[in-house]
């Protein structure tokens, strides 16, 4: 049985009271007027500062070629994070599958998992590149996405020794990482076929989500991997001394979104205040604007008690195991505070932390 479908979290780390583990996914994002790679120190310093706040676990990406973003290496980036904690998981959300072979995964998790035992997780997406030029750079192309039920059994089958190849995956085989697969598009029902934990989002497209939900415990598949269905709801949650000040810390990553769906490249993350002067000064195009408004809408965010009730809200409707957390945002202190305020909403405990007669 996974670690997933443990009733305890392992090594110390709590989950909330009411049974539902929080954790983040940080994008390493990078932001105007700072060294481009400050981004993957500040994440390995973020994994540090929440797991003594008693976070679940940690995952980081996989981009190419995007300016915006430093992790270009998740399992290299994984290795650091995993080095410099104890006790949170540690992971990749994801690792694109087809921009790889997957022997290589397969080694690559192997190793972590035997550095780190018990600590990795295996998160797997299906994007290939994020344009042409960066597709045509990894030898890849739109349709790769295609295979990737097949890479996936793939990949999986060199932890369980079932490759006709004659080829073994060292140190991979025989060990158990738990694979989770991100469910965009066609992920639902790939990871309910595989009988694999799925990771869904965004919190923005409320009635999608709970529609892959739906489709992904219909269709679930018992496997050695997992019993029964898991699903981790991904988003923003923003929480602040104020609700202004909540959305305040959205503003960046909402122009970064715009910026990219108006000019095709996606930039490092602005000062909020710049934002603001240019919505303010009317220099933002009529289509700008539009992207831009409405990366603003549908996030979670708000007070300590707003962003519970909604929080309750979500949970009751999705009955998620899991919440993962992707807010990114210009001001590293605000975002700190947002995940220092969403774990006293959560009610989560530093590991090791004992309870009133515990």
């Amino acid at each position: 049985m996974p670690e997933q479908q443990q009733s305890e979290a392992p090594h110390g780390a709590a989950p909330h009271a009411g049974g539902v583990r929080f954790s983040v996914l940080d994008r390493s994002r990078t932001r105007e007027g700072h060294d481009g790679t400050e981004p993957l120190r500040d994440t390995v310093a973020l994994a540090q500062e929440l797991e003594a706040l008693g976070y679940h676990r940690f995952w980081v990406s996989e981009h190419h070629g995007v300016p915006g973003v430093a992790g270009s290496a998740p399992t290299v980036l994984a290795a650091a994070v995993a080095a410099a904690t104890r006790t949170i998981r540690v992971g990749t959300g994801g690792v694109m599958l087809p921009n790889h072979q997957p022997l290589v995964v397969a080694e690559q998790f192997g190793v972590l998992e035997a550095l780190f035992p018990g600590r990795i997780d295996m998160g797997l997406g299906r994007s290939v590149g994020f344009t042409d030029g960066v597709r045509r750079a990894l030898g890849r192309d739109k349709h790769d996405a295609d295979d990737f039920a097949a890479h996936l059994t793939e990949l999986l089958g060199w932890f369980r020794g079932t490759s006709d190849t004659g080829v073994h995956a060292r140190p991979a085989e025989g060990l158990s990482v738990p694979p989770f697969v991100l469910a965009i598009g066609e992920g639902a029902r790939i990871a309910a076929e595989a009988g694999l934990a799925m990771v869904v989002g965004d919190f923005r497209s409320r009635e999608k989500m709970l529609a892959a939900i739906d489709r992904y415990r219909t269709a679930f598949r018992p496997s050695a991997w997992a019993d029964e269905p898991y699903v981790v709801i991904s988003g923003t949650i923003a929480v602040a001394r104020s609700e202004e000040a909540a959305r305040r810390l959205l503003i960046p990553e909402a122009w970064s979104m715009a910026y990219s769906r108006t000019h095709g490249t996606f930039p490092p993350l602005p000062p909020a205040e710049r934002v603001q002067e240019l919505a303010a000064s009317g220099a933002m195009t009529q289509k700008e604007r539009g992207f831009y408004e409405s990366g603003l809408r549908g996030h979670i965010h708000g007070t300590e008690d707003q962003v519970a009730a909604e929080l309750e809200t979500l949970l009751k409707e999705s009955g998620a195991q899991e919440v993962l957390v992707t807010t990114s945002t210009y001001d590293r202190e605000g975002l700190r505070d947002s995940f220092r305020r969403l774990a006293r909403v959560a009610g989560l405990r530093a590991p090791g932390a004992r309870t009133a007669g515990g």
